[in-house]
């Protein structure tokens, strides 16, 4: 196994070798007996200031982050673009090199636009994290869910996972599909034909209109909110008709013919795409995603840095 990553920047899935994410996941399984000490830190980043900027509101990934970051001894500097000179006009790249003239080694980015993160891997030498860029990838969260399939069910490989809900609109959804082909799952998709994106095939995935049917065939039903924020227009005609077709509640659950693994990058919205007699039941890893994430973004922090010792 590699020993290394391949990459300076984590931007995306879709620039990881399968190699990389069983180092990430190797790593994240030491950080995770330490964070279940009583003595929760090392001092792995001792010397390392890592600047969280976050031009999207966030809850869970901010706070996931910023734990991680405070596990591994760094400094961490939190940037929020409310109150802030990006109000003002300033641009991304000197807004950010104004950060890094505070000898900052490390940026941990959310952006509403596609590409952001790459776009400032271009100009600075600080390591990039993408913590979400619009509808594009979300890479810690693909790396959280499938480190959680595989603590759940032993390994990913030939798994079966359905993402349900918005992908049209969901970083999450395309991250995932990247990250679980990787490590050889079988995918579907699940939704309204009008949440698809055109193209979404090419990514080696199958649409399944039908819930029920997406829910027998799966070991994993991974389900994503609607995603209003994003939405220009009516995707469909109310979220109410939007459950009835495809909200996830305990009377469906108990028509399958075995139990499956349920999962949601949060946040959730109890009563549209899931009921809470579903989210807070024995089958759901939703609280154990949120602690794997942690997990997850100090091990990214630490084989990054440390690639930038090497």
């Amino acid at each position: 196994m590699a020993t290394a990553l391949s990459v300076k920047h984590l931007i995306g899935i879709k620039d990881l070798t399968a190699d990389d994410i069983e180092l990430i996941f190797s790593t994240a399984e030491n950080f995770k007996e330490v964070i279940n000490r009583p003595i929760k830190k090392v001092p792995s980043l001792r010397d390392i200031t890592v600047a969280n900027i976050f031009f999207e509101n966030s809850t869970r990934t901010k706070l996931s982050f910023e734990l991680a970051e405070k596990r591994l001894s760094a400094d961490v500097i939190n940037f929020s673009t409310s109150g802030s000179s990006v109000s003002k006009g300033e641009t991304l790249i000197d807004t950010v090199n104004n950060i890094l003239a505070m000898k900052v080694d490390m940026i941990v980015m959310r952006h509403p636009k596609a590409g952001a993160p790459y776009f400032l891997s271009n100009y600075v030498n600080a390591n990039i994290i993408n913590a979400g860029d619009g509808a594009h990838e979300h890479p810690t969260q693909a790396l959280l869910d499938a480190f959680s399939i595989k603590q759940t069910l032993g390994d990913v490989a030939g798994r079966k996972v359905v993402i349900v809900g918005d992908i049209l609109h969901s970083r999450v959804a395309l991250s995932n599909i990247l990250c679980l082909k990787k490590l050889g799952a079988e995918v579907k998709v699940c939704g309204p034909l009008t949440l698809m994106p055109k193209y979404i095939e090419q990514l080696g995935v199958s649409i399944e209109l039908d819930l029920k049917k997406a829910l027998q065939w799966c070991d994993v039903a991974n389900m994503l909110r609607i995603q209003l924020e994003r939405q220009d227009l009516k995707y469909f005609p109310s979220l109410r008709e939007y459950t009835m077709m495809y909200g996830l509640n305990k009377n469906i659950l108990n028509q399958l013919d075995k139990p499956i693994v349920i999962m949601h990058p949060g946040p959730i919205n109890r009563g549209v795409e899931i009921t809470s007699d579903v989210a807070d039941s024995e089958q759901a890893i939703i609280l154990n995603q949120v602690e794997n994430g942690v997990a997850i973004r100090m091990a990214v922090l630490y084989l990054l840095a440390a690639n930038n010792k090497n």
